[in-house]
């Protein structure tokens, strides 16, 4: 009863904030506009949409799945992804305390999913999904549910493929499959999505063609990487180096993340921690991506989740469970953030406020690799 209050409460303080503040759900608009341009055979990444001129950046794929949305009003779509969201989170919380076991007793776990959803709104990354009406976690529901299953499990590794045909970074978890050897699922994800591929060029050849020979290699078409938004390694580093284009700066350091992250995430795996290994996984695809928004890393949902079980046993994790969220909840980079190029001039005290997400991230993989470290010893 308490929990459902609680719960109550949150939803009817966001609900006000959103009369308050009239939130545009940008992303949100923009899908409706993918959904209708490929309803109609329209150029699909010719359009821009909104007062900021966003452009289409998913594959064919996913404006494929946006059609439905082209025909309903703006204010009945905001309306309905936010009720979609609010249950995606809740799954999303079902699926992260499954992951861990935990509550043990599972007559608790209601409450526990309940209790996350009312807190995990006003988590930034939660919050900011919720703002732009964006579809962050509908992805992570797809990749948590397909590796929280059994290996032995029928078509697993298909959600993980079809995450990927509709935003390409979840394709990095379907190396982690293949790198721990679970080979086919692996086949099973790039089987799917080499068939979200095949339904974007049935349906809209021209775009499928202009998008993966063009258009998926225009990171300008996604926005500035040194705004405070992006919350990447490439994001952290032009910032830190004060530079729009970090280029090799930021290759280099991708690349060994991206090594390294995944060798995190395998020795995890094959120590008996799935959950990190899944986790690292997660964290390596934010990492290394050019642009990973601040939105994108929902993520932390499970990360606390685990947390917070782990912190059960061992009383000391409890501050390593409240400094991931004070992290995610604290907003820092919007402290820090101002109109213009102010952020390429960020003293350097003021760098660790504008990227807190990719330091906790890497942060998070060093404490990953001690962890399986000593689950070997």
């Amino acid at each position: 009863m308490f929990a459902t209050a609680v719960l109550a409460v949150s939803l009817t303080a966001y609900a006000g904030l959103c009369l308050t503040m009239r939130f545009e759900m940008a992303d949100a608009i923009v899908y409706r506009a993918e959904g209708m341009a490929a309803a109609t055979g329209r150029g699909l990444y010719d359009l821009r949409v909104t007062e900021w001129n966003l452009p289409a950046t998913y594959p064919p794929f996913a404006a494929i799945l946006f059609i439905p949305t082209a025909w309903l009003p703006l204010d009945v779509l905001r309306l309905g992804v936010t009720e979609v969201n609010v249950a995606l989170l809740g799954l999303l919380a079902h699926l992260s305390f499954r992951f861990v076991d935990w509550p043990r007793r599972v007559e608790l776990r209601p409450v526990a999913i309940i209790m996350a959803v009312a807190l995990g709104v006003w988590i930034e990354p939660v919050f900011q999904t919720f703002v732009f009406g964006q579809i962050n976690l509908a992805l992570a529901c797809l990749v948590l549910w397909d590796l929280s299953r059994p290996d032995g499990a029928r078509g697993k590794g298909l959600a993980i493929g079809v995450a990927a045909g509709i935003k390409l970074t979840p394709a990095l978890f379907a190396v982690y499959l293949l790198l721990t050897g679970r080979v086919r699922a692996a086949v099973m994800s790039a089987a799917s999505f080499a068939g979200t591929v095949l339904v974007g060029w049935l349906v809209l050849p021209g775009a499928t063609v202009d998008f993966w020979t063009r258009r998926m290699f225009e990171t300008a078409r996604v926005g500035k990487v040194w705004i405070v938004d992006n919350q990447s390694l490439q994001g952290l580093v032009a910032r830190l180096l004060h530079t729009p284009d970090p280029g090799v700066w930021w290759t280099v350091p991708a690349a060994l993340t991206a090594v390294a992250g995944l060798l995190v995430a395998v020795r995890a795996a094959r120590r008996g921690l799935e959950t990190w290994g899944v986790l690292c996984a997660a964290v390596t695809a934010l990492l290394i991506s050019p642009i990973s928004w601040s939105h994108h890393w929902v993520w932390c949902v499970p990360l606390i989740v685990m947390l917070a079980a782990e912190a059960r046993r061992v009383r000391w994790r409890w501050a390593a469970f409240a400094a991931v969220v004070i992290g995610f909840t604290a907003r820092t980079m919007w402290i820090v953030h101002l109109p213009g190029g102010y952020v390429l001039h960020l003293p350097w005290w003021a760098q660790p406020l504008a990227s807190p997400y990719p330091l906790m991230g890497l942060a998070f993989l060093a404490v990953a690799a001690a962890r399986a470290r000593r689950a070997a010893a």
